[in-house]
């Protein structure tokens, strides 16, 4: 056997050993590599702790809805059960003519003003539905008839498409009755013949003292004479 096939030999009996041979550094490149694949391994395991893991609130819980808000909800319940007359009679325009800023991209509030995508509403309190001049309305308006009285424009401005059913005016509405009241006190206003608000019912008078009951400085009534035998 020649003396070449004997190396060849030996290099295939000695395995790993003949993988490295020739280059004196190919074992620390290999061990260099692996070390380098563990520390990417970590630092990406430590990346992702910190880029995912939620933080928790230093407090427990949630806020409590504070005192104003509170009372601002019960100031609108208390509106929503007062009747339109008592919200008219407090009322204010100046308010009311802010908040119609909002309506103004639509509608034209100034005498003698040219409709816009909405018509105009100088005088519209008392004027006739769908009358307005120069304005297609919906067949919806059309055909609701009569005039608009405080309270029909009260409903209406509070939900548009539940006091008309097929208006194509696209508005939610104003929810907060004592804004609309201050809304009508402007409306009122631009007119030439203000008409008059409703008015507020009368307070009920005080229940006039039960018969029998104990006159002042605790002298008894008729009902309460001594009986003598």
């Amino acid at each position: 056997m020649a003396s070449g096939d004997l190396a060849g030999q030996g290099r295939k009996k000695g395995g790993l050993g003949a993988i490295g041979e020739g280059d004196p550094l190919f074992w620390n490149k290999v061990s260099g590599a692996v070390l380098g694949a563990c520390l990417l391994g970590l630092g990406l395991n430590v990346f992702s702790g910190i880029l995912y893991t939620p933080r928790k609130p230093a407090v427990t819980g949630y806020d409590l809805p504070a005192p104003e808000a509170q009372g601002a909800a019960g100031s609108d319940q208390q509106a929503q059960a007062e009747p339109l007359p008592v919200l008219l009679a407090s009322a204010d325009a100046g308010r009311g003519q802010n908040a119609v800023k909002k309506c103004a991209a639509c509608h034209a509030f100034e005498k003698g003003a040219p409709n816009k995508i909405g018509p105009g509403l100088y005088g519209v309190v008392g004027q006739p539905k769908a009358a307005h001049p120069g304005f297609a309305y919906s067949a919806a308006l059309k055909s609701k008839g009569g005039q608009w009285t405080y309270e029909d424009l009260d409903h209406f401005l509070a939900n548009p498409k539940g006091y008309v059913p097929g208006t194509i005016m696209a508005f939610a509405g104003v929810s907060n009755p004592k804004e609309r009241a201050d809304i009508l006190a402007y409306l009122r206003n631009q007119s030439e013949s203000p008409v008059a608000f409703p008015e507020a019912p009368a307070t009920p008078a005080a229940a006039p003292a039960a018969a029998g009951a104990p006159a002042a400085g605790g002298a008894p009534g008729p009902a309460q004479t001594e009986q003598r035998p």
